[in-house]
């Protein structure tokens, strides 16, 4: 009989509350570090924190990864008590956890890190894939085998309203937000799902009720593979009118089984601001 399995995440997979409860996902917290204190992710700290304190303060948070010490004792509970963990970890180009997971699972029979190649939700894709496997009755090691052949087929991608945040943290000049602000251009970002790096996709100009349409139909019409299972509508905190527009335009293209509507991480909403909005999903 195949271990029992408990199913762990980097709190960046940004899973609402319902689906964490669904899939009996245990969240690890990612560290922010704002005006001198250590806070956790999403625990005691939002994205609207973060933004009060940059139009307030003109200050941005740095982000910590998960300590090797912090992921062995919480792999060590579960162990302990006769578990299997499969841990899923923020994209290893963009945080050092999955290298700590990992090296904190090597004194542990059955702990099994899995690098998403991703983040926010489209981490989130393949916690809910793992939670349907583990109610499936596989063991921790097969589970971690298929995941990380799922990686390539999570798709994410995000629209930034303003580029004020990507500049003051040093990821773009001051010159090109500040010329993307005169343009009123909106630049897209594209998430590598090989390692979870960001690029710059294409640069839409104009206003979110106008754009918005258009990036989703133009992500979504890159693929004829798509899996209509489950679509992710996750912003940084934004008028629900336009998630209301997002899901329209997605509906009328091609409807989904599920549409999870949820809030990004400080971890991501520190670095694409406000009023940032994306759509992820998966390719069969």
């Amino acid at each position: 009989m195949a271990s029992k399995v408990i199913l762990s995440a980097d709190s960046t997979c940004d899973l609402s509350a319902e689906l964490k409860e669904r899939y009996s996902v245990n969240y690890f917290p990612l560290h922010i570090i704002l005006d001198g204190k250590d806070y956790l992710d999403n625990v005691d700290i939002k994205p609207s924190d973060i933004f009060n304190a940059y139009y307030e303060k003109k200050i941005l948070p740095k982000t910590a990864a998960v300590n090797i010490d912090e992921y062995s004792q919480h792999f060590k509970q579960f162990v302990d008590k006769g578990y299997e963990v499969v841990h899923i970890n923020l994209g290893s180009a963009l945080s050092s956890s999955y290298k700590n997971a990992c090296i904190a699972a090597e004194d542990f029979k059955g702990v099994y890190a899995v690098d998403s190649c991703n983040l926010s939700t489209g981490i989130g894709h393949l916690v809910i894939q793992a939670g349907k496997m583990i109610n499936q009755g596989l063991s921790g090691a097969e589970i971690a085998t298929r995941l990380n052949a799922m990686t390539s087929h999570v798709h994410s991608s995000f629209v930034l309203d303003t580029l004020k945040f990507m500049a003051a943290g040093g990821r773009c000049s001051s010159v090109a937000a500040l010329g993307a602000n005169l343009l009123n251009l909106k630049p897209c970002i594209l998430v590598s799902n090989k390692d979870g790096s960001m690029s710059s996709g294409k640069k839409y100009r104009g206003k979110l009720e106008k754009i918005l349409p258009i990036y989703v139909e133009e992500t979504l019409g890159k693929y004829d593979n798509i899996d209509y299972e489950t679509i992710f509508i996750t912003h940084s905190g934004i008028d629900q009118s336009y998630i209301d527009l997002v899901k329209k335009t997605i509906i009328k293209i091609h409807p989904f089984k599920e549409y999870h509507e949820t809030i990004a991480s400080c971890t991501i909403s520190s670095h694409c601001g406000p009023n940032t909005l994306g759509i992820l999903f998966m390719t069969k």
